[in-house]
């Protein structure tokens, strides 16, 4: 029994010891090439589970009470089936979501809660809305870093560990002042000045480097301003596009922190969310990049202001200037007025469409019928 007690105190001090770079005993480094290169708990088991090409995925979407997660579980359950789409947010999700299916309390920065989630689940699929917007995100700069880049680490890290299928959305807000435009293209000098936009650099540079270096099955597409009706605005500078039309019903009368020529690309959440699934659906091999550009119309202030007192002629539109909301809507991705972005994405052709995922019909009224629902 001696002997049998200094062998175990030998393995458990060359496997438990103390690593250089001051880390918390008790953990193993995972070394296996699929995995990523957190450390884990000396007591985790895995366990291999392959899939057959049939099945569904299953779904995990972080942040999903923000203004695309909702909508998004209720596109995927359609295809997947009800259960196979965790919705999840630190937040008490309200009673109509609730009852729509599976929701779940997730912290993206807690690491281990997240993995047990994980692995409990049997998640194939993860979808990465959490993270602070760029108008929120500039008022809180230390916030933003911990959300949307340590929480960005333990999701790369987790994906990578379990072999997910891994959607990080990044933003027009990814790209600077000296950005090329009209057409951006998707691969070109970026530069923000935002938190927000340095993290979803961050998020794209990361994802491409743990596709190379670990096989991660990461995608990425640089969403412009979504425009929904069923939802609130969560801090962004083109939140501007949806709080009107709740201003406008409500009160008929709304104050917008941008100047009236401030142009900005826009998409109607169920464009957005379509090709979210579209891209998600999309063979790997197919992919020759792992981020792209997707568009589909622009327009300022008061070109929506104007079209809405086409429906709402006593609607007051007043202009006060926010500076740094100002600073931040100065975007690429510039177009004319409700007309389709003339630069065919490289996603398309990767998708064998014939024609660009975001044009559903898009013109001078797009926006009104599909929002005059409120």
């Amino acid at each position: 029994m001696p002997v049998i007690r200094t062998i175990s105190k030998v393995a458990k001090q060359a496997l438990l010891s103390t690593p250089g770079c001051g880390c918390q005993p008790l953990t193993v480094a995972v070394r296996t090439i699929s995995f990523s290169p957190r450390q884990v708990t000396s007591d985790a088991s895995f366990h291999s589970v392959s899939f057959s090409e049939t099945d569904h995925p299953k779904v995990l979407i972080t942040g999903g009470l923000g203004q695309l997660g909702v909508g998004l579980a209720k596109l995927l359950r359609k295809r997947f089936g009800k259960n196979n789409v965790i919705l999840s947010d630190i937040r008490k999700p309200p009673n109509n979501v609730f009852h729509s299916g599976p929701f779940i309390y997730s912290d993206i920065l807690d690491y281990k809660n997240l993995r047990e989630i994980v692995v409990n689940n049997r998640i194939t699929w993860l979808v990465h809305y959490s993270a602070l917007l760029s108008a929120v995100g500039e008022a809180n700069v230390a916030l933003a870093r911990s959300v949307n880049i340590t929480g960005l680490h333990n999701i790369l890290d987790i994906a990578a560990e379990h072999g997910l299928r891994l959607f990080v959305p990044s933003t027009i807000g990814a790209f600077g002042p000296s950005s090329p435009r009209n057409p951006t293209p998707d691969m070109c000098v970026q530069r923000p000045r935002t938190i927000y936009g340095v993290s979803k650099v961050h998020a794209e540079l990361m994802g491409e480097y743990y596709h190379h270096r670990y096989g991660l099955d990461f995608r990425c597409l640089r969403y412009p301003g979504i425009i929904s009706a069923d939802s609130m605005p969560g801090g962004g500078t083109t939140d501007y596009a949806v709080q009107i039309f709740h201003d406008a019903i409500k009160t008929g009368k709304f104050e917008c922190n941008l100047r009236p020529d401030s142009r900005l690309p826009m998409m109607y959440i169920d464009d957005c969310l379509r090709a979210t699934l579209e891209v998600m659906e999309t063979p790997a091999d197919t992919l020759s990049m792992r981020t792209y550009n997707i568009n589909a119309m622009s327009f300022t202030p008061e070109e929506l202001a104007q079209e809405l007192r086409k429906q709402m002629p006593e609607l007051e539109v007043t202009y006060n200037i926010d500076p740094v909301r100002q600073a931040i809507g100065k975007h690429p991705f510039s177009t004319n007025i409700f007309v389709i972005f003339l630069q065919m994405s490289l996603l398309c052709c990767h998708l064998g469409k014939k024609r660009c995922l975001c044009s559903k019909h898009i013109n001078k009224c797009y926006i009104l019928s599909a929002l005059f629902v409120l």
